[in-house]
């Protein structure tokens, strides 16, 4: 778990932010203002979508908004969720491509909220011409989606591209995207500017190929780079849905993710994506769009100077509890509980998931869960080793019992794991991870994850040793 602290971009402000920091997508909220409707390339991965509220994608809103709409909305989401931090522009086209419309509500946003980072997620096409602009209007952080840097594996991705007033096709599109793309990285980086590159992994398009792209951006200074699965759902419509694009499993993407990460020393690779729509609000994973509608902000009495010095104080308490988590999870020394019992071998180390929804206790129902946080607890301390993605085994109860294959792939995900701690667990998941050597816990819900493991893990640690003494009082007998 990296430190809360994190560089900025001159003037910016510093308020953690959730996608770029694994620990504070746990804590703070952030704000998508679907204020970019235009976009200036075709993706075979995307289709946007301007009134859609049941698909949970990139690219999918509900309602498109002016800027003097979103200056509202991120007003009022600001009084009504004081852990807010962030606030951004990912579509549902390119913000770079709505220059117009981002910059006017940007510069509200800057004038009544300069409390909160901005950003923009975009392709890259235009981002060279617009960088002096990002800087201007205190933009912090901005991701570039980058699929390659092979212009014939491009070609395979984007069908076309709008550049100087004309379509563009083919290898030649793809050259000039990667070309704009690397120059606006390497003129944010140089600015101060913190850059996360996204990608898709796209089976037998690009992913043996992503292994180049983590090379590049992380040699050219990109901040952290996620590497996502294709979402290729028929139901979609996207060309890859529609023509039967494999998606990659959790094993791949875990895998790829783990290969970039050795080759870069085990820095920079982003593991909580939750690939968000273009209007998301609240925590990563949990959105709360549906309370913030047009007409439901319209109704709102928002006193914004209040809310400012409200978001202020829960700022500062969120980042000292975040601080102590941080001790706690990565003790100096052996942790008091450990450090008061017998201490056992150094090499003894249980690795334990945990099923969490706040990040802190042991408060999420297995079928609910879309990550798993992994701990290795060992006589020096608790230590997070990574959060796993996985779909949820339980969408409620019609699905519960056709959920075969997410609950194969949540168990897949724990195969490494001796214990699972969770909040509930129904019985056919808990008889299949006993069948698979994991042993569920729900004994500790609500507790403090640092607690729950620590008991755990003693508990852990002297039935061991009484089979130990029982093995040793049979041989000598």
């Amino acid at each position: 778990m990296e430190p809360i602290s994190q560089p900025t971009a001159a003037g910016a402000s510093s308020a953690p932010h959730p996608c770029y920091s694994e620990q504070a997508h746990r804590h703070f909220a952030r704000l998508h203002l679907a204020v970019a409707p235009a976009c200036n390339i075709q993706c075979h991965y995307c289709n946007r979508k301007y009134d859609c509220s049941n698909e949970s994608r990139p690219g999918v809103v509900s309602e498109l908004l002016t800027p003097e709409q979103a200056t509202q909305k991120a007003l009022a989401v600001g009084a009504a969720i004081p852990h807010l931090a962030v606030v951004g522009v990912a579509g549902p086209g390119d913000p770079l491509a709505n220059p117009e419309r981002v910059f006017a509500t940007f510069r509200e946003l800057a004038a009544k909220a300069p409390d909160l980072s901005l950003c923009i997620s975009t392709n890259g096409l235009a981002l060279p011409q617009q960088v002096e602009e990002l800087v201007k209007y205190r933009i912090g952080h901005v991701t570039i989606t980058i699929n390659c840097v092979d212009p014939d594996i491009g070609a395979r991705i984007y069908p076309w591209i709008f550049w100087n007033h004309r379509r563009v096709r083919g290898r030649q599109a793809a050259e000039i995207l990667i070309a704009q793309q690397q120059k606006g990285l390497e003129m944010l980086v140089t600015r101060g500017v913190l850059v996360k590159v996204n990608s898709v992994l796209i089976p037998g398009i690009n992913d043996e190929h992503l292994h180049e792209v983590h090379r590049v951006v992380k040699a050219r200074g990109a901040f952290l780079h996620n590497i996502m699965p294709l979402i290729a759902r028929p139901e979609h419509g996207t060309y890859y849905g529609l023509t039967g694009q494999a998606e990659p499993t959790a094993e791949q993407v875990r895998a790829l993710r783990d290969a970039c990460a050795s080759d870069s020393g085990g820095t920079g690779m982003m593991s909580h994506c939750q690939q968000c729509r273009a209007d998301a609000v609240g925590i990563v994973g949990q959105d709360r769009g549906a309370e913030f509608t047009l007409d439901k902000v319209a109704a709102m009495q928002v006193d914004w100077r209040a809310a400012l010095a409200k978001r202020a104080t829960v700022r500062a308490a969120i980042e000292r509890r975040m601080a102590l988590h941080s001790q706690i999870a990565h003790p100096a020394q052996p942790m008091p509980l450990l450090a008061r019992r017998s201490r056992p071998n150094a090499s003894e180390t249980l690795r334990m998931a945990v099923a969490s929804n706040d990040g802190h206790n042991v408060d999420a129902h297995f079928g609910s869960a879309r990550e798993f946080l992994i701990f290795d607890i060992s006589p020096v301390g608790a230590k997070l080793v990574e959060r796993r993605n996985i779909d949820r085994y339980c969408n409620g109860p019609t699905t519960c019992g056709d959920a075969a294959p997410a609950l194969a792939g949540a168990i897949a995900a724990l195969s490494d794991c001796t214990v699972l701690l969770c909040a509930r667990i129904g019985f056919e998941p808990w008889r299949a991870l006993e069948d698979a050597g994991i042993s569920p816990n729900s004994e500790h819900a609500r507790e403090p994850i640092i607690d729950a493991l620590l008991t755990v893990y003693a508990e852990w640690r002297d039935s061991g040793r009484r089979a130990a003494e029982a093995t040793s009082t049979c041989l000598c007998a």
